[in-house]
């Protein structure tokens, strides 16, 4: 019996923390899960640099969703209202004959597939050529379009290159400053927070941009609590400071980058009393912004989905990186623009084929020269390679009528898509849904089929963290009979479709194709092998190969832990300036609805909650939703703590319970957006897209409040505050 520890990451956030997994005897460790005849002991692993051993409470009890108790192990397949186990043979005969159905009598675009960013590289490698050769849909997202896409689309039109962080976690205690926009890492990635304590120990400052006094902000020396939306207007005024305080780096805007004279007229217009007014932030404060940040030597802009998650979300990221070019502070040591990744595998996912526009390697799908060489690798026809699709929610508002069939994998989008009714509802229009998920989520629930399959601690594969670390996870116990891993599910579906070759079932196999399918590209880790990583810790990408990377060799690649510090990736090796202005956010306050809702994550759930939620621990911790007011819109509601809220947009109505502190502004409401039901945050949120990202408008949108009180009988009076 295995005894020893197998050293992993965990399942949850894109921190991807190391920890040791022990199976040890059923029994022994009381409270934990049960798997195989035996339980999984999580132990500190203090040799992986991101979290040093630290783990949060998701990480600590994620094996408590390994047990039969919680999660599928049989197939299940539809009749009537019923689902109701089948064999494997069953539900993947379906599956194919419903799909193979509707590509004759629709055509391959009425197929959609949508991912996760959960999905490991080699998932989301093998989705993404799975949609374009077996199915030769276009039809293929991913909900990683949800989380940071238009940080991507910004630092690509910047640097030319994507990658969340350029630089590793380690360097942040080591620079003088950073600006932290629109995260609350205290509860999102609570083991990141030393890396920022550290920075305060070493004589750093750290400065919190958040509408909310979040328990990150309360860490900080200094914190901006701007109007929810006005984010692209802040670091705007902040520019035109720094240039109408001559802090201006100019012989690096003069040596480094491109565009300035054009993105200096558009913050000239932002003078700071205008600021002030948009955004709420005193000018003393904006000036004092200005001041930490450009004393230092070093400084960093850190952006997460607060600025990201908006109609503007490119545009206020760019501005951002403005900031960062024009006082010199991109592309040099210990300085520079990251952005936060939230899932597990967001940036994998989009290097490798989930997102409707890319190849392999991060590759354009619209690329004479990038077509060419993936096909070459799957061996077939550029030609027969279908174009861009639909985005993320573009995808999901098309089911049920372009889009007939879907097949989906690792997302729960009834409960995380914006606008989240009509999403459900274009859900059960479809012809056919066929769901692969560890646990019978809100959207599994409403499938023809939904297959059963494994999970972090059931199978090897490799992830890629916010640091542009690629990893190897580890395979630690066996899955329960009759759960097999979504790489088998391709290849057996790949099979049953008429293609018998190019989708085996072994990951390191997968990975090995990947490494030749991203040759070459922005994203290339022809380099990386499994032993590479297994011996190395991770190594970072891009890693191109040549060397003698299959042994591990001194004369391999060594990864490339810092971008950018001799040029950025255009093809003059400058960055680009945008030259950006603000503009309000797709829905503004009115008469109707007064107030501003903005969502977010609470420290004991993760994204939809779908696992989460089937945790004693965490739901204990949190065990549902709830509406965060201020004392005064409390009272001019007339509501007191705990008193059900009924908060409506134009897109429908959620209710939950009132949580009142002065940690949020009195214009603003704030909802997690973990659970389903009445209290499902999502129900409210606006699907305007960002023209460039196609990112969601999750961070702000108009709302209503009422109060919601008890009479006789049973019924309710409502109180509105307009």
């Amino acid at each position: 019996m295995q005894t020893s520890a197998t050293p992993t990451h965990c399942p949850y956030c894109a921190l991807q923390c190391g920890m040791n997994l022990t199976p040890v005897p059923r029994g022994q460790l009381p409270g934990l899960s049960g798997t195989g005849g035996r339980t999984v002991e999580v132990s500190e692993r203090p040799d992986f640099p991101v979290n040093r051993g630290a783990l949060c409470g998701k990480g600590r009890t994620a094996p408590e969703v390994l047990s039969s108790r919680v999660r599928l192990t049989s197939p299940l397949v539809r009749s009537g209202d019923t689902l109701a186990p089948a064999t494997w043979d069953e539900a993947l005969d379906r599956i194919a004959g419903e799909l193979r159905r509707t590509r004759a009598e629709h055509g391959p675009d009425a197929v959609g597939v949508f991912g996760g960013g959960g999905l490991t590289n080699e998932k989301a490698y093998a989705l993404g050529k799975f949609a374009r050769v077996v199915l030769g849909t276009s039809q293929i997202d991913y909900n990683g379009r949800f989380c940071m896409s238009s940080a991507a689309a910004a630092g690509t039109r910047a640097f030319g290159l994507d990658r969340g962080l350029p630089f590793p976690l380690q360097d942040i205690p080591r620079t003088g400053c950073v600006i932290l926009v629109g995260s609350n890492l205290a509860e999102t990635m609570p083991p990141s927070l030393r890396f920022f304590s550290e920075l305060r120990e070493n004589g750093g400052t750290l400065i919190v941009v958040d509408p909310r006094r979040t328990k990150t902000a309360e860490q900080a020396d200094l914190h901006l609590a701007p109007r929810p939306g006005t984010d692209l207007a802040l670091a705007l005024g902040l520019l035109h400071l720094v240039v109408a305080g001559g802090r201006v780096d100019e012989a690096y805007v003069r040596e480094r980058t491109a565009g300035w004279e054009e993105a200096r007229a558009a913050a000239m217009a932002h003078w700071p009393e205008y600021v002030e007014r948009v955004t709420g932030v005193p000018v003393p404060l904006l000036r004092e912004t200005v001041r930490l940040f450009c004393e230092p030597a070093n400084a960093m802009v850190l952006t997460a989905r607060g600025p990201e998650q908006q109609s503007k979300g490119t545009d206020t990221v760019g501005a951002w990186i403005n900031l960062c070019l024009a006082t010199g502070r991109a592309g040099r040591p210990l300085s520079g623009y990251g952005c936060l990744t939230g899932q597990g595998n967001g940036q994998g996912g989009r290097e490798h084929g989930l997102k409707a526009d890319q190849l392999p390697g991060y590759r354009k799908l619209d690329d004479p020269a990038a077509r060419r060489h993936v096909a070459e690798v799957w061996g077939v026809d550029p030609g027969s390679l279908p174009g861009p699709g639909r985005s993320a929610y573009e995808l999901l508002d098309a089911l049920g009528t372009d889009i007939r069939s879907l097949l989906l994998m690792g997302s729960n989008p009834v409960v995380s898509a914006p606008r989240a009714a009509h999403v459900e509802e274009r859900v059960r229009s479809l012809d056919f849904l066929a769901v692969c998920d560890v646990v019978l989520s809100e959207t599994a629930a409403l499938a023809d089929v939904v297959l059963p399959v494994t999970q972090w601690a059931e199978e090897t594969g490799t992830t890629t963290s916010l640091e542009g670390r690629v990893l190897l996870r580890r395979k630690a116990v066996s899955a329960p009979e009759g759960v097999r891993s979504d790489l088998e599910v391709m290849h057996d579906l790949a099979d049953r479709l008429g293609v018998e070759k190019g989708f085996p079932a072994d990951a390191e196999e997968v990975f090995e194709e990947l490494r030749r399918a991203s040759a070459g590209g922005p994203a290339d880790y022809s380099g990386i092998t499994y032993r590479r990583l297994a011996e190395e810790n991770g190594v970072f990408w891009p890693c191109p190969g040549g060397g003698p990377a299959d042994e591990g060799s001194a004369g391999a690649h060594p990864g490339t832990p810092r971008l950018f510090l001799d040029r950025f990736a255009t093809p003059d090796g400058r960055a680009r300036f945008a030259p950006v202005s603000h503009r309000a956010s797709a829905e503004e306050p009115d008469e109707e609805y007064p107030v501003l809702l903005t969502t977010g994550r609470v420290v004991a759930q993760y994204q939809s909650g779908a696992q989460t939620r089937r945790v004693a621990e965490l739901n204990a911790a949190a065990p549902g939703p709830f509406v965060e007011l201020h004392p005064r819109l409390a009272a001019r509601l007339g509501a007191a703590e705990g008193d059900p809220v009924a908060v409506v947009s134009r897109r429908g109505r959620a209710v939950a319970p009132a949580r009142i502190t002065a940690s949020v502004r009195p214009d603003t409401v704030f909802m997690p957006f973990h659970w389903p039901g009445e209290g499902r945050a999502n129900t409210l949120t606006n699907p305007a897209l960002d023209p460039t990202s196609r990112m969601p408008e999750f961070k702000v949108c108009a709302v209503r409040l009422e109060a919601v009180r008890p009479r006789p009988g049973g019924r309710a009076a409502d109180r509105t505050l307009t």
